[in-house]
């Protein structure tokens, strides 16, 4: 059978904490060294699309989208993170969770959506063009994490 993929709820706090927290503490995919809290989790799950991989009744995913750059003339413009638990990965069931967050944007109205990559982490960015996103920029040196500097990759798709 395969894993549900629902709108993230309060109930689903601790695995996305779990997810997150991972890849925030574990690698420089994101160059934030602060790990989220309940609080940073719940205003996420009320102000912004959010959606839950589940199988099994276990989370094993989580995305959502919120606004990329402050000023209504970017309204139209979201960016999206994608977090899959270590066991999910390389199943295919990112692209699923992808592809059902980007029906999401489409219903709000969004055209484009912007994944802001870490220029070491070569799987997401394979990933975002295995799903038809487009590299449109690359920043030199804009992260700082584990005491060296990162480069960040801007990707986009229109929806």
């Amino acid at each position: 059978m395969p894993p549900d993929i629902i709108a993230a709820r309060l109930e689903h706090m601790p695995s996305i904490l779990e997810i997150w927290n991972h890849v925030i503490r574990d690698t420089a995919y994101t160059f934030t060294s602060t790990l989220k809290t309940t609080e940073d989790v719940e205003h996420i799950l009320t102000d912004h699309c959010a959606l839950v991989m589940v199988d099994g009744g276990r989370v094993i995913g989580f995305a959502r989208f919120g606004p990329f750059r402050g000023g209504d003339g970017y309204r139209f413009v979201a960016e999206h993170t994608i977090l899959m638990a270590p066991s999910a990965r390389a199943r295919g069931l990112g692209g699923q969770l992808l592809r059902a967050l980007e029906a999401e944007g489409r219903t709000a109205g969004i055209v484009r959506f912007v994944a802001g990559i870490g220029g070491e982490n070569d799987i997401a960015q394979k990933f975002h063009k295995a799903m038809g996103y487009v590299e449109t920029g690359r920043m030199p040196r804009m992260g700082w994490k584990f005491e060296r500097w990162h480069d960040l990759v801007l990707m986009q798709k229109d929806l």
